[in-house]
């Protein structure tokens, strides 16, 4: 594997990426590497920089980046809803360094796959990989429980578990969370559809790429998605050939344990070989 460190330009400040390679240097296919939250391009402790060699020892390239005011770059963070600039100048710089990709593909998750939802109309881009999508306008949920749906279903798995019934009868539960979350569960009241995720749903039913979305169904952002999913927010997208949803029964938001990090390889690794192809 090969592995650059580069500059490039964005809006009068200095953006800091690296481009793995793999070592013959023959590529037809990228993947675009967007972090979510404020994470450096390496990612929580080095996964996204462990992601991009795996996938560039099966023979694709991988560009990462800090956008502005992050790790390495200048300038100042104003969240993923200001970083459609960053993203474009990202991708341009990869084109730059090599001109001869015939596909790329954007990797996004959490608040990075709602940009790339959000963006992806000005981005000359060949398919979206969207991991847990984040559907909050807002840097942070007001509220810290999961949707009602979610905690339904979850009560449900766990009455069903003797060993969860076990730690009922011992005391080895939060009972003053366990009311506010039945509370939640009874009423449902918050689980209305929200102006950001109908305002995502648009951007994403006009994508004409195709999308496939990535869920630890069992992770609370990704609950979060599936309840806007499954409800009328998002109904525009339900019959779209181009778009595809795939779940892991897995809670890793960031796919860090094998089981996750196997399963997210083998999606991502799906897709650029189909870029190859193309």
């Amino acid at each position: 594997m090969m592995r650059r460190q580069l500059t490039f330009p964005c809006a009068g400040d200095t953006l800091y990426a690296t481009l793995d390679l793999p070592d013959s240097g023959d590529t037809a296919s990228g993947l675009l590497l967007i972090s979510g939250g404020n994470e450096i391009r390496s990612g929580a402790h080095a996964g996204q920089a462990m992601l991009a060699a795996r996938l560039t020892q099966a023979g694709h390239a991988v560009f990462r980046y800090d956008r502005r005011g992050i790790g390495d770059s200048s300038g100042d963070n104003h969240g993923f809803l200001s970083s459609e600039t960053d993203i474009a100048a990202a991708l341009a710089c990869f084109r730059e360094q090599l001109p001869g990709l015939t596909g790329i593909a954007a990797f996004g998750n959490c608040d990075a796959a709602a940009a790339l939802i959000l963006f992806h109309e000005t981005l000359a881009l060949d398919a979206l990989i969207l991991a847990n999508p984040w559907t909050f306008e807002e840097e942070a949920a007001e509220n810290d429980l999961p949707p009602a749906e979610a905690i339904r279903a979850r009560y449900w798995q766990r009455l069903k578990d003797p060993q969860a019934l076990k730690r009922l009868v011992s005391g080895g539960v939060n009972f003053g969370k366990l009311a506010k979350g039945l509370g939640r569960a009874a009423t449902g009241d918050s689980d209305a559809p929200a102006p950001f995720a109908r305002q995502l749903s648009t951007s994403l039913a006009a994508a004409d790429m195709p999308v496939t979305i990535l869920l630890a169904e069992q992770d609370r952002t990704a609950q979060y998605f599936l309840t806007a999913w499954n409800g009328p927010a998002f109904a525009d997208c339900h019959h779209r050939s181009n778009i595809h949803v795939k779940r892991l029964a897995n809670g890793s938001h960031s796919f860090a344990d094998a089981e996750a990090q196997q399963w997210l390889d083998k999606q991502l690794l799906a897709y650029l070989s189909g870029l190859n192809r193309s």
